[in-house]
């Protein structure tokens, strides 16, 4: 029976009659793919805000102490490892795998705003609450606190679209999927913030940790440990754009300071 041509014949039919359209499974996966990570983005941001707003001592961790220390330093340390890891050449071509298929390169850099959205909305979520407050701003104080909050978030919105907002949201990847084209990142940016310092998303990233309403001790250590981040990461960040553009970023660094706005230095001959 199941060698009866009759029989071979109608499965061949109902198969080709159940697959998709050309490209259907192509934009299906490229809107759901871009749907979860625009998702998870939100959710990352939201939890973010809302838990330092608190001085992180509101939260949904509740690991006992002292082993809530250590699963805190792992929170604080996952995030500008993984981050970081990822951006190298083994990290990429991990990103390129963790999608199966032949379109996981052009998904990469949604796959990486994906994962760096979960894991800001680990680290915010699961994070466990020492319960000390050493500082709450109230009434004038609070307000001013609240706007310079506000500022720093706007500034880093508007650094992470000079910076090109199709990479920081992880559209890029999952735009190009649905065009069917290769990913084509925007070029090295100089426009914007970042005409006045090199690095003005990790600047606003920084100031987001620092102008809270609630100091704690657990703001406290994300703050500077964050900070320091916000410090050296650009490092590796900057090697990469040497190398990518040459002459053209050196002349971008001689003539732009690094993190803090000064006047500006003659570019050399």
């Amino acid at each position: 029976m199941r060698d009866d041509p009759r029989i071979m014949n109608l499965a061949r039919l109902i198969g080709a009659a159940l697959r998709p359209p050309p490209g259907v499974a192509r934009i299906a996966l490229a809107l759901g793919i871009g749907a979860a990570c625009h998702l998870a983005f939100a959710a990352g941001v939201l939890a973010m805000i809302v838990a330092m707003f608190f001085g992180l001592s509101e939260s949904f961790g509740r690991v006992p102490w002292p082993w809530a220390a250590l699963a805190n330093a792992a929170l604080t340390v996952q995030f500008p490892l993984v981050h970081s890891a990822l951006l190298t050449g083994p990290g990429g071509r991990l990103l390129a795998r963790l999608v199966p298929g032949p379109h996981g390169g052009t998904l990469a850099t949604t796959t990486y705003a994906a994962i760096a959205s979960l894991q800001l909305l680990a680290l915010f979520t699961l994070w466990t609450p020492s319960g000390i407050v050493w500082w709450r701003a109230e009434g004038a104080a609070f307000w001013a606190i609240c706007t310079a909050y506000a500022a720093s978030w706007l500034l880093l919105l508007k650094a992470s679209f000079d910076a090109g907002a199709e990479v920081q949201s992880g559209a890029l990847g999952w735009m190009s999927l649905m065009a069917r084209i290769r990913p084509k990142f925007p070029d090295m940016p100089t426009r914007g913030l970042f005409a006045v310092i090199r690095q003005p998303i990790y600047v606003a990233f920084a100031l987001t940790l620092w102008t809270v309403p609630v100091w704690t001790p657990d703001q406290l250590v994300l703050a500077t440990c964050y900070t320091a981040y916000c410090l050296a990461a650009p490092r590796l960040k900057e090697r990469r754009f040497a190398a990518r553009y040459g002459d053209r970023f050196a002349r971008y660094r001689a003539r732009v300071p690094y993190v803090l706005p000064t006047r500006r230095r003659r570019d050399a001959q």
